[in-house]
């Protein structure tokens, strides 16, 4: 198996994107950049941070990731690099931070750096380390989620996926993808994403409040106070009768 040629770390330009998780691939040239003491340098011909050590070149496009693909295609095309001699390393939502897993080939998973250079190569073939950042909350979007910058236990955790990844370089370069890749998969440190519980409000205990008596009803007054007095109607007619029977003698 022919070993990689063209390295690519995925990410976007700029200072306010550069601590975000969407620049994990950055972070991965910069530091085997560093280690190698290849200096990177801006080619607006490739539109892209270009280094050379050897028969080995290091890519950072500079063209936000939609457009990732250009750069490759041009360095690749003019070089005859085919695409199982690319490594293409990027972030990854469906692993936690602290993971990286190498794989050729397969699906993008929404991954719009990856979508372009596909689309470009006109292939899936190349290479992919994939450094493991996590997924969102419920209810989040992932687009907004990796342009954010990772909190510093997680930065740790992917900044040690990156380190154990980069020690199997040399083998990758070698062609010896199949063992750094078994290598690699039995040397995570996956840190799992923490859960604030919400603490229970103290609550104070509540005071029994005396139900308002209800005023008796008032005793009938029937059975001690007599009725009053029926007044009698006396008709027009039994008064005229009474005054009759009175003046018989």
């Amino acid at each position: 198996m022919s070993g990689i040629r063209v390295l690519v770390g995925l990410g976007n330009p700029g200072k306010q994107y550069e601590r975000t998780r969407h620049n994990a691939g950055f972070w991965f040239v910069e530091q085997l950049a560093l280690a190698r003491g290849i200096a990177l340098k801006k080619d607006n011909h490739y539109q892209a941070l270009v280094g050379r050590d050897g028969a080995l070149w290091l890519l950072m496009p500079q063209t936000f990731m939609n457009a990732s693909g250009r750069a490759v295609q041009m360095l690749a095309g003019f070089f005859k690099v085919a695409p199982e001699e690319i490594l293409v390393v990027h972030d990854e939502l469906d692993f936690a931070p602290g993971t990286a897993r190498l794989k050729q080939g397969g699906g993008i998973a929404g991954h719009n750096g990856l979508r372009d250079i596909s689309q470009r190569l006109g292939s899936h073939d190349y290479w992919r380390l994939r450094i493991g950042v996590g997924r969102p909350m419920a209810g989040r979007e992932g687009a907004d989620y990796v342009l954010e910058k990772p909190p510093t236990e997680e930065r740790e955790a992917i900044e040690g996926a990156i380190a154990r990844a980069l020690q199997l370089v040399p083998q990758m370069l070698e062609g010896d993808l199949q063992g750094a890749m078994q290598k690699l998969h039995t040397q995570d440190k996956p840190v799992e994403k923490k859960v604030e519980e919400k603490k229970p409000e103290p609550t104070t205990p509540k005071r029994k409040t005396p139900e308002p008596k209800t005023p008796e009803p008032e005793k009938a007054k029937s059975a001690q106070t007599p009725p009053p007095p029926k007044e009698e109607k006396v008709g027009v007619l039994k008064g005229l009768l009474k005054g009759l029977t009175g003046t018989k003698k």
